[in-house]
């Protein structure tokens, strides 16, 4: 139940997934492979708004922009600053995120991934839901770079 007392709700669709990454580079290495595409735009983003609007002075990030199925962007960031620490890829950590994709095979995606260089969570692949609303569909978890979580969901069969 909305709360009456709050602003009205105005989210229309998800615009973008943001990923900080250690390199850009190793990051797009993966994509490249794993997608079969090309950022449809990389660059230098470093306007003043940018400091402003994330809370750094002088910011500078290292940026790529590629299409994911669907229709929504991911955004690779590689901030250029000094002192940056690596979170731990620990999926039950709070504010650990992951990215699922929809997949027709969650085989056929687990093997790719793992190609493009991603590490299976379980080493065994996808594995079938047991029960729930997904019972019968196939799931995976692996990590990609900077320890980021992916998940391939295969629905069940109808």
């Amino acid at each position: 139940m909305s709360d009456p007392s709050l602003p009205p709700h105005t989210a229309t669709r998800v615009h973008h997934v943001g990923m900080s990454v250690a390199n850009l580079d190793d990051a797009l290495a993966f994509w490249r492979q794993f997608l079969g595409v090309e950022p449809k735009w990389r660059t230098t983003l470093d306007r003043p708004y940018l400091s402003t609007h994330l809370g750094y002075s002088n910011l500078s990030i290292d940026a790529a922009f590629l299409d994911l199925p669907g229709g929504i962007v991911l955004e690779l960031l590689d901030y250029q600053l000094d002192g940056k620490v690596q979170n731990s890829d620990a999926t039950a950590n709070p504010g650990n995120v992951h990215l699922c994709l929809e997949v027709d095979d969650a085989r056929a995606a687990w093997d790719r991934a793992v190609a493009a260089g991603a590490t299976p969570v379980v080493p065994e692949g996808p594995i079938e839901v047991d029960g729930g609303p997904n019972r019968g569909a196939r799931a995976s978890y692996l990590r990609i770079h900077d320890g980021i979580s992916i998940e391939f969901f295969q629905p069940p069969r109808a």
